[in-house]
């Protein structure tokens, strides 16, 4: 029996209908057309008439599998390779370089039974379909897939298809136009392959015999290590001056409002102390006050067009506080399909794109929703948007499948996070093709002596694309906030605040800054910029604090080293210009070899020159103190390891005792402070190793540094008043503290019961 389905439209709520194609061989009317023919005989032509064909779809995971296996017939088998089956060994380099780089291919550890499977149906099909990424992972898994089924079933059909997006529309289309396997762009991704290996498996043995066993470096992720280290630098070398700033509260009648102080003397106010704010508070207390500028200012804000990957994971980060490598996983999840009701279907097309693209289809169907749902905010043409210089445009812009899916009608299919990203993506994606929005922005002046008070409110005063957009008005409409005023009204003058602030320095990474920085540099692809920060935290080089992304000692370390000895593999414009070549090598322009050869010849030079005159750092990190072991009494040293310095004891490996490097002394009794966990979410804080008997505890972090005022240890803070910053732990000391109180409350009331134990 053969299933067609007869409704694809995405109705919430309605069942898809089946027609049952049956051939009835006993029918009246066959019998009839069949004539006086021998009964087996017409039987034997109605079976060969049934014979169908056997087709094998193979996808890289088992929910999508799942997904498209309900689009097509019982003639298809749907079937998952879980990701590369062949790979290089992780062994050894397995790159051939006397002979034009050729890679040594193996079937990847674990994956045998799976690769076998898939042999054993692909014999028993007529037709193979490998339906992996449209991209050049995705094509290199169909290239080896092919050359392995063809080693063992050679006469079956192989063929390629691709599709955007996981509907019943575009994998009926796929399957209906199969293509072949794209060799251009199977060469791209050997040529990213070898180049990754042939950098990684060189300098990484290099940091072993140098450095420390267990080290590696890689050729993107090293680029994007400098570049966190370096920002580091700056912000360590950056000293915070101090300014204040004025605010006083104006009475109307009964009506309050509150202005800043923006001119004092004819002149922007430079206040740099306590002193010079209580000297201005002095010469206006009192005065009369009065209306002196109303300014009113329209602005058309225009909608930004559909997601990339980078602008994805960006704005995720920002309004979500999901990491780069969290976004793809929900990203993922949504594009391979989600049960809806009775159906299961791809909420999103694919999510690894550099483009704003959008097909015809696409358009002509989010107008059609808009123009049901908001026709006053219908532009007369259809939206367009530029091509960024660098954007390949293999795919769509990431959208919703179905406009008519929003993320109200479908909620209660989707997870929290699932539910969060789609509304994201759905919202910018209509939000693209409707008109822009107007606002008013109204800022009154308030001449109170030589100063003038500002205060100013924006509201909307045309909605245009913000109908749909939910965060509108924490973001956007902050309302005017204080009453109607005309010039020349007298306003009354109230209660001053004055506050004391510190000048920023440069900020740490964030995931979306860095994902930003690494796209405007043309440091690696959308595919890579998740895959590159999970690296340099899983390798320990970089550490997240307050969702910044901070180097460790280890990560330093390895990056100063990498900058004086292989300033070329560690440049950014090295490494975009290498990523421009792989493009090359993808558009036919450059052979694959040739490219590799002519990086690979300076660089093995180079590696083998500081192998033999770079001097080794082992051991040179390590550093005697004046510690005892407590197991054994012997000396105690200080060491570097994969999660940075600790205590170590020199009767290793007979004894194996270790202990926390303390990062400051204890100002209630004098112990050490080290770094602590909490027991159930691992939330890392400072104690005193005195405890029970000393309950001291910082949920900031100790520096090597102590306060020039009062002698206590230095910590470093953050909030978003002020960013990252250096501040006394003594609550009675003023040095550089932050005037957010609020801060600590919210770190206190946000920890469980701290685990002082080792």
């Amino acid at each position: 029996m053969m299933t067609v389905e007869t409704d694809n439209s995405p109705v919430l709520g309605r069942k898809k209908r089946a027609t049952s194609l049956t051939a009835e061989a006993g029918s009246g009317e066959s019998r009839e057309s069949q004539g006086d023919k021998p009964a087996k005989e017409r039987n034997k032509k109605t079976q060969k008439g049934k014979k169908k064909k056997r087709i094998l779809v193979i996808v890289e995971s088992p929910a999508k599998a799942k997904t498209i296996e309900k689009y097509l017939g019982a003639s298809y088998t749907v079937k998952a390779s879980m990701g590369h089956l062949i790979d290089l060994p992780k062994s050894r380099l397995a790159i051939d370089v006397a002979h034009d780089f050729e890679p040594e291919y193996i079937t990847v550890r674990g994956r045998a039974k799976i690769l076998k499977e898939l042999q054993g149906d692909a014999k028993k099909s007529d037709t193979v379909l490998l339906a992996s990424d449209n991209d050049r992972e995705g094509e290199a898994i169909a290239w080896h897939l092919r050359k392995a089924i063809n080693a063992k079933a050679d006469k079956v059909s192989i063929q390629r298809i691709a599709f955007n997006e996981i509907t019943p529309v575009a994998i009926k289309d796929a399957v209906a136009h199969p293509g072949s396997i794209d060799e251009a762009k199977v060469n791209a991704q050997k040529a990213r392959r070898v180049l990754d290996r042939l950098v990684g498996y060189n300098l990484s043995p290099l940091l072993w015999k140098k450095v420390k066993n267990g080290l590696s470096a890689g050729r993107v992720q090293s680029v994007a290590l400098r570049l966190i280290c370096e920002r580091e630098k700056e912000l360590e070398a950056f000293i915070p001056e101090e300014y204040w700033t004025l605010e006083a509260d104006f009475m109307v009648g009964r009506s309050r409002f509150t202005a800043q102080l923006v001119t004092w003397q004819g002149n922007k106010p430079v206040l740099k102390n306590d002193a010079e704010v209580k000297a201005i508070i002095g010469e206006i207390a009192g005065v009369d006050c009065k209306v002196s500028d109303i300014r009113e200012i329209d602005k058309t804000v225009r909608p930004k067009p559909p997601f990339t990957t980078s602008q994805l994971q960006q704005v995720a980060a920002n309004r979500l506080g999901f990491t780069s490598k969290k976004t793809m996983q929900v990203a993922q999840q949504l594009y391979e399909g989600v049960n809806i009701g009775a159906s299961r279907v791809g909420l999103i097309t694919y999510m690894r794109t550099d483009s704003v693209r959008i097909s015809q289809v696409a358009l002509e169907e989010v107008r059609s929703w808009i123009h049901e749902q908001y026709p006053t905010e219908l532009p007369d043409k259809i939206v367009e948007y530029t091509l960024g210089k660098k954007a390949q445009d293999a795919h769509e812009a990431i959208r919703p499948t179905y406009v008519r899916y929003t993320a109200d009608a479908i909620k209660e299919h989707l997870s929290r996070d699932q539910l969060r990203l789609y509304t994201l993506i759905w919202e910018r994606f209509v939000s693209s093709q409707m008109k822009a929005a107007k606002t008013r922005t109204v800022s009154t002046d308030i001449q109170a002596g030589a100063g003038v008070f500002r205060v100013s409110g924006t509201k909307i005063i045309e909605k245009g694309f913000y109908m749909v957009m939910k965060l509108l008005p924490s973001k956007e409409e902050r309302g005017y906030g204080y009453p109607s005023l005309q010039i020349g009204d007298p306003v009354l003058m109230d209660t001053f605040y004055p506050e004391q602030h510190f000048t920023q320095g440069p900020t740490r990474y964030t995931d979306a800054s860095m994902v930003k920085t690494l796209e405007e540099k043309g440091i690696g692809r959308p595919s890579t910029y998740a895959p590159t920060i999970s690296v340099l935290l899983d390798r320990y080089y970089v550490t997240r604090h307050n969702k910044q992304l901070v180097p460790t000692v280890l990560g330093r370390l390895i990056c100063d080293m990498l900058v004086e000895y292989f300033p070329e593999v560690v440049n950014p414009t090295f490494t975009a210009s290498m990523e421009n070549k792989l493009d090359a090598v993808e558009e036919q322009q450059l052979l694959w070899s040739d490219m590799i050869k002519e990086f690979y010849d300076p660089f093995k030079d180079r590696v083998e020159e500081v192998g033999k005159t770079l001097e080794s750092f082992k051991g040179s990190l390590d550093e005697v103190t004046d510690q005892t072991c407590e197991t054994c009494g012997r000396p105690l040293v200080k060491k570097l390891g994969r999660y940075g310095f600790f205590l170590a004891c020199t009767g290793f490996p007979e004894c194996r005792h270790t202990k926390s490097l303390p990062l400051a002394k204890c100002p209630h009794c004098g112990g050490d402070i080290v770094a602590r966990k909490t027991k159930k979410r691992g939330k890392e804080f400072y104690g005193c190793t005195n405890y029970p008997q000393c309950d001291f505890i910082s949920h900031f972090k100790p520096i090597n540094q102590n306060c020039p005022k009062c002698g206590q240890f230095m910590v470093e803070k953050y909030d978003k008043k002020n960013g990252s910053h250096k501040a006394c732990i003594n609550p009675e000391c003023d040095y550089l503290h932050s005037s957010d109180d609020s801060l600590d409350e919210l770190v206190q009331a946000s920890l469980e019961e701290p685990d002082h134990g080792e």
